[in-house]
């Protein structure tokens, strides 16, 4: 039996979820779904982010779907910490797995297909942040060769799935030769290690992402850490038709959550118009990288393909989630 928590979150998350869950019924016939709470709704109405049962449940059940998260404005709020990031580092979700590809329809360049896989659980978002002073404000960049190894193992599960051509690490170790020093280290080690000496190169953050830019069919898997990782994907998304279509996998031992990145989008939560596409290829990337379901996997991103060369330009405004939704479903 499949077993998956689902976490509508906050805005339009709520929308976005159910056609996921949807396609996933239709391909898992097993498929047990426990409903599930964390955001900034959550936390409002409850004074916690992430309740102890919604751990506990994806605990249990070993993979989640997370629809999208609030946040506060721009403004620190007493007892509140990113739901998101509570997830990852409570249930040790080390690695974050965003694909890029050009998508009929939407993307505005054709043969595109990189994966960024990026540290998810320290770095800049550590949560190390304090004022020094009046004036002064300070967060700490933690870097541990553990979570580097757990990277590069994931890095080398990940390449010889999609039989890379090409293993890029991404730093700035001209300026940060510690931390990342420690990064380009310990990842080239345990890659080569497992045979990939021949693939991996190395690229100055700066540099990739002017090079993502300029030439993304040059890239075919990215590793690198939190923060980097985090900017990078999001520039590279406009290759596949922009944040709205992006998704991503927060993977661990044994836990998986997926995660849309486009956010909750609270100007049009509720409207009809929220695309559920990043949902889906976020569904897809359960299917196929913690259920090991490579098929159904292709099954829903093919389903999602046709439908975008059939409809891709077309905009179905407030009909838009519906619409999009029994589309895909029915190329299923």
């Amino acid at each position: 039996m499949h077993k998956l928590v689902v976490i509508p979150g906050d805005g339009i998350g709520r929308e976005v979820v159910p056609v996921a869950v949807q396609a996933l019924e239709k391909l898992l016939p097993d498929l047990r779904t426990v409903e599930a709470e964390a955001g900034w709704d959550c936390f409002q109405h409850g004074g916690t982010a992430v309740p102890d049962a919604t751990f506990q449940a994806l605990r249990e059940c070993g993979a989640g779907l997370f629809g999208a998260v609030s946040s506060p404005a721009s403004q620190r709020v007493p007892g509140y910490r990113s739901a998101i990031l509570q997830l990852r580092q409570t249930l040790q979700l080390n690695a974050n797995l965003r694909p890029v590809r050009s998508w009929p329809g939407v993307s505005p360049r054709p043969g595109v297909d990189l994966i960024i896989l990026r540290e998810n659980s320290e770095g800049l978002y550590s949560g190390r942040e304090h004022l020094e002073a009046d004036g002064v404000a300070i967060a700490e960049r933690v870097i541990t060769r553990a979570a580097c190894e757990a990277l590069a193992r994931r890095a080398q599960e990940v390449a010889k799935a999609r039989q890379a051509r090409r293993i890029t690490l991404v730093h700035k170790a001209n300026v940060l030769p510690l931390t990342c020093g420690l990064f380009r280290d310990t990842c080239r080690e345990v890659l080569e290690g497992e045979g990939w000496a021949a693939e991996i190169d190395e690229c100055l953050v700066d540099l990739a992402a002017l090079r993502l830019v300029e030439q993304p069919e040059a890239f075919d898997l990215i590793v690198t850490t939190n923060l980097f990782g985090d900017i990078l994907s999001d520039l590279a998304s406009h290759w596949s038709g922009g944040l709205g279509l992006a998704p991503s996998l927060n993977w661990g031992n044994g836990i998986a959550l997926a995660e849309p990145v486009h956010g909750s989008a609270p100007d049009i939560a509720g409207s009809g118009r929220a695309n559920p596409i990043a949902t889906l290829l976020s569904a897809a990337l359960l299917l196929r990288h913690h259920w090991q379901q490579p098929g159904l996997a292709k099954r829903l991103e093919t389903a999602v393909e046709t439908f975008l060369r059939e409809e891709g330009k077309a905009d179905f405004g407030f009909e838009t989630t519906q619409v999009v939704g029994q589309g895909i479903l029915a190329a299923l």
